[in-house]
């Protein structure tokens, strides 16, 4: 059912970005889900744009306490909190920013039986985990149930973003079909900022494929170094034998 706008206060709390997006895309917004997956630097940084935004409902998933060296770029999190679970110290901030966005968190890893139906259900997923077993484990989820997957990732100073859209696009096992080395949890060089860089750009992602308001990048990989902001897009294509969306995964 499609829902309406509450008039006054929410009308006035959009009143910017609906001269952005106009009353179609916000109500899109209101309508949408969005699962993130991490919740750290790039995907705290994400839900907290989305539930800015006004989007209808967040799911969130990441496991875990936290830890002195999550606070130089978690901004869900903070001081008073350390030793304490993650996802619910987080939830608790993004209600605090709005009240009204729904969110359902999980202070879990990605893995396939408990994950499927959290991607099922969301319009679009944000992929922010920062180790690739992960990262490939959603992507064979987002391909199997058709959902299509904002692919952010960052190293240093630099910053990659595609959309991927099952049967369309590439899927991240097309880009990168050997298994990629586990990172070490503390040994993954970060800077706050770029994180965050990286984060609002996951968050653009989406809102643009909710609201219909721009170009994604679908089909497209985007690269940006935060260190001299030189940044190039190049086209990417499935590769027809891919071992998770090709003739190569089919039974």
């Amino acid at each position: 059912m499609e829902q309406q706008l509450a008039g006054g206060l929410e009308l006035e709390r959009y009143a910017r970005q609906l001269k952005l997006l106009g009353e179609n895309g916000q109500r899109a917004l209101k309508e949408a889900t969005v699962m993130i997956a991490g919740i750290g630097g790039l995907g705290g940084t994400a839900a907290l744009y989305l539930a800015a935004a006004g989007i209808g409902k967040l799911i969130l998933a990441h496991e875990g306490i936290i830890l002195p060296p999550d606070l130089n770029r978690q901004i869900l999190m903070d001081s008073e909190h350390l030793g304490m679970e993650r996802m619910s110290t987080a939830i608790k901030q993004l209600k605090r920013l709005n009240p009204d966005v729904e969110i359902e968190g999980y202070n879990s890893k990605i893995e396939s039986g408990i994950a499927r139906p959290w991607v099922e259900s969301a319009d679009i997923v944000i992929d922010a985990r920062y180790d690739f077993p992960e990262r490939y484990e959603l992507n064979r989820l987002c391909v199997q149930t058709g959902t299509p997957m904002v692919e952010a990732a960052m190293y240093g100073f630099e910053i990659s973003l595609t959309t991927i859209l099952p049967g369309v696009t590439p899927c991240l096992e097309c880009l990168y079909p050997d298994q990629q080395p586990q990172w070490e949890p503390f040994g993954f060089p970060v800077l706050g900022a770029t994180s965050g860089i990286a984060g609002c750009l996951a968050a653009l992602e989406a809102v643009k494929w909710v609201t219909r308001v721009g170009t994604t990048y679908a089909g497209v990989m985007h690269r940006f170094n935060s260190l001299d902001f030189a940044c190039y897009s190049v086209r990417i294509t499935r590769n027809p034998n891919c071992a998770c969306c090709g003739e190569g995964g089919k039974p």
